[in-house]
Order: structure tokens, then C-alpha cells, then sequence
């Protein structure tokens, strides 16, 4: 069988894999994406239980790949604000896009829709080659060169390998990269629930000292949870029969929202820190989870890694125009520069709330009631914050930026 060549070969066909690739194809580069899967497609009858927060930096890359208009035509939730309050005193923090001039501050997506989205984007790419379902039957990288033979036999050839494959990546193991990681000991249960009151467009957060609740609003009326609790009250939660967990949910949401009166879809997962020693080797680079996961609390993982997606496009771009090689090193070493400290900054923050707010120690409480309440107070801090959230600083990659360079 003839060995198909190509420029760049992705493993990995989830929606940092796929935004890489239509990224890649749009600046001239030929781009194979393997995936071993194959995805559930969305559903516009029914909201599917996996959402993330889509900040405006990953609004504006999906915009300029020709895939946000596709999606908001189908369903997106706007968010106006967010607000987060201590389950152990009173105090808390409200961050309104008003307050920054801007329309929202993110809005919600399943993630069924965005990888939809995408692999249609794909399709109309010439650039772009998609194995799916196959898995990846061998990978053989050299210092001059990268070959993938897929279960199904058939070979492929590139400059170029990228690890878009998740948290347990092969192509991270097969690199020799290592990763320092711990177990949070929890488990982030989610579903789609009906309450009693509008949710108003708002994003709401209280934390628990079993971890965060999150109620994230949806198009129809209904909210997204994303409830993080201990391993074992988790365990209860999954086991509930409906009334139970409603009760417990209202209760544990201090009705914020009125009483919860249906659930649906309701599943759980792991949380755990995954940070890779090196997001590069020779001819190898790692993007999205393969590279880092974090604590849900902020829902940040997905942009993190779509910001991955976007600055590798830039430094390969950056690498032909100047007649450099793309997968050389030293190339793919700027783009570990690049992206590694902010995620690293990111993960931190997210480890620091999570010990600073999943505890019942009453000087922890304390201290984060009184960093509540000033931070609702400042307006200078609260509008830092929320140009971290839409996405105005930063040094982002190209298709993330206001003016596309």
C-alpha cells in the first residue's frame, strides 16, 4: 500500500485536534488527522451534558476558521455575568460584561456542536485528510521524519507529529515525555437540570468544601451542572434516584435558582492534574490535554487548549515563510516557550482555589470571604479579571487576537 504523504499528522480528532488542522489547511500546510472514534454527533433535540464555556479568544479562533457562525446558528448560551459565593460566610463576587462594555462574557457550548462544527469545517478543506474511526497501529519518528501506520494498514508520512490524543496520549509516551500529575479526589459530576426560576444569563459558582457547584445557563432555560465533590459523596450523588438528587442539588445550590425540579443525562468523571515535562520533542509536539489537564472550577481546559491549537499554527507559519523547517526543534521549542508558562500560570491558579476553597478550615474561610468581598469592592481588579476571561490579554497567537495579524 502507497504511503500517503502530508505535511503535519495529528492523532487526535477531538476539538483542539480538528481546530489545529483547519488552522494548519488555511495556511497552506497538507494535514492528516487520525482518530480512533467516532463522535457523537450533536443533537438539536436534546442538550448534551458536556458544555465548556467558550471565552472571546476562543470565540475569535473558531470565528476566523469559519466555524463559530455554524455553530451559533445552532444553539449557543450567552453568559452576562458570573457569580461566586462562599458556601461559609456571605460574602461574594459578581463579574458583569456591562461593567467592561462587552455584550457577555462567554457563552456555553456542548462540545458535540463544536466538534460537529469543526469536522464540517474539515470537510470542506482540501488541505485535510481524516482517518476515522482507525487506530494508529505503529508510529516511527525520526530525526528526518515522521511515519504512522493505521490499524487498517494503510501508511502515512510527515514532517510533523502532533499529540491531540488526551490525557493518556500515545504520542506523549511514545516521545519518552514525562508528566507530573495528581488525583484531586474528587469526581465532577454533570447534568442538564431544569429549575424553578430564569437563570438570567448568569454563570453561578458556590463553593462547597467538597468542592465547587456550577450552574452555567443554557439557551432553553435550563442550566448545565458541573457539581466537583469528593470521591465518595460523589458516589452518592450518581447513585440517587431523581427526587433525592433534586433535593440535594437545590439544597446544596442554596436555591439560588428556586427549587430543582428535573435532571437529565447525569454522569461523573475524575478530576486530576496532568502537566507533560515538555510539550516538544524532535519532530513531536503536544496540544490540549495531552499536554495539560486542570481542575474544572474555571472551566478553562478546552481554551487553553484551542490557545495551543492557535499558537502552533503560528510558529509552523512562521517557520516555512521563513524557509525554516517546521518540525525541526528549534521551531517547535518557541511554541513550548509559548504556551507552557501561561498554562502553567493557569493551572497554579486553578490548584490554589481549589486548596483555598475545597475545605471547611475555618482560616480558609476567612481569608477567602475577605478576598471575595474586596475583590467585588475593586473595580481595577474585577475588570482585570474579566479581560482575562474575554480574552483581551495575554500574548495570543494570531486567530485569537482583535485584529487578525
Amino acid at each position: 500500500m502507497a504511503e500517503q504523504r502530508t505535511d503535519v499528522i495529528i492523532i487526535g480528532g477531538g476539538m483542539v485536534g480538528l481546530t489545529l488542522a483547519v488552522g494548519l489547511a488555511d495556511s497552506g500546510f497538507q494535514v492528516a488527522v487520525v482518530e480512533a472514534r467516532e463522535p457523537p454527533s450533536w443533537q438539536p433535540g436534546q442538550a448534551s451534558n458536556r458544555v465548556s464555556a467558550v471565552t472571546q479568544a476562543s470565540q475569535r479562533i473558531l470565528d476566523r476558521l469559519g466555524v463559530w457562525e455554524w455553530i451559533a446558528f445552532r444553539r449557543v448560551s450567552p453568559f452576562e455575568a458570573i457569580r461566586a459565593w462562599d458556601a461559609a460566610g456571605h460574602a461574594g463576587v459578581t463579574f458583569d460584561a456591562a461593567d467592561r462594555g462587552e455584550p457577555c462574557l462567554g457563552h456555553i457550548v456542548e462540545n458535540t456542536l463544536i466538534q460537529d462544527a469543526l469536522r464540517e469545517a474539515v470537510a470542506r478543506r482540501g488541505g485535510v485528510s481524516l482517518y476515522c474511526p482507525v487506530e494508529v497501529g505503529n508510529l516511527d519518528v525520526t530525526a528526518e521524519r515522521v511515519r504512522v501506520r493505521l490499524g487498517d494498514g494503510r501508511r502515512l508520512r510527515g514532517s510533523v507529529l502532533v499529540g491531540a490524543d488526551g490525557a493518556s496520549s500515545m504520542v506523549r509516551a511514545h516521545a519518552g515525555i514525562g508528566v507530573h500529575g495528581r488525583d484531586y479526589g474528587q469526581r465532577g459530576i454533570v447534568a442538564t437540570v431544569t429549575t424553578q426560576k430564569h437563570h438570567g444569563a448568569v454563570a453561578r459558582q458556590r463553593f462547597l468544601p467538597e468542592g465547587p457547584l456550577a450552574l452555567l445557563p443554557l439557551a432553553d432555560g435550563r442550566c448545565s451542572l458541573v457539581w466537583s465533590a469528593a470521591t465518595v459523596r460523589a458516589d452518592e450523588l450518581e447513585a440517587m434516584d431523581e427526587p433525592e438528587f433534586s433535593a440535594a442539588l437545590t439544597a446544596a445550590s442554596e436555591a439560588v435558582l428556586g427549587q430543582v425540579t428535573a435532571s437529565v443525562d447525569r454522569a461523573a468523571f475524575p478530576l486530576r492534574r496532568l502537566h507533560a515535562e515538555s510539550y516538544v520533542a524532535p519532530r513531536v509536539a503536544l496540544v490540549g490535554d495531552a499536554a495539560h489537564v486542570i481542575h474544572p472550577l474555571a472551566g478553562q481546559g478546552v481554551n487553553l487548549g484551542l490557545l495551543d491549537a492557535a499558537a502552533l499554527v503560528d510558529v509552523l507559519h512562521q517557520a516555512r515563510e521563513r524557509g525554516r523547517d517546521p518540525g525541526g526543534y528549534a521551531t517547535l521549542r518557541r511554541y513550548a516557550r509559548w504556551r507552557r508558562g501561561d498554562n502553567a500560570l493557569m493551572q497554579a491558579a486553578m490548584d490554589g482555589f481549589h486548596w483555598l476553597f475545597s475545605n471547611d478550615d475555618p482560616l480558609r474561610s476567612i481569608v477567602r470571604n475577605v478576598g471575595l468581598g474586596a475583590t467585588d469592592r475593586l473595580a481595577p481588579v474585577k475588570a482585570m479579571f474579566i479581560d482575562h476571561a474575554v480574552g483581551q490579554r495575554g500574548d495570543l497567537p494570531s486567530l485569537a487576537r482583535w485584529r487578525y495579524m
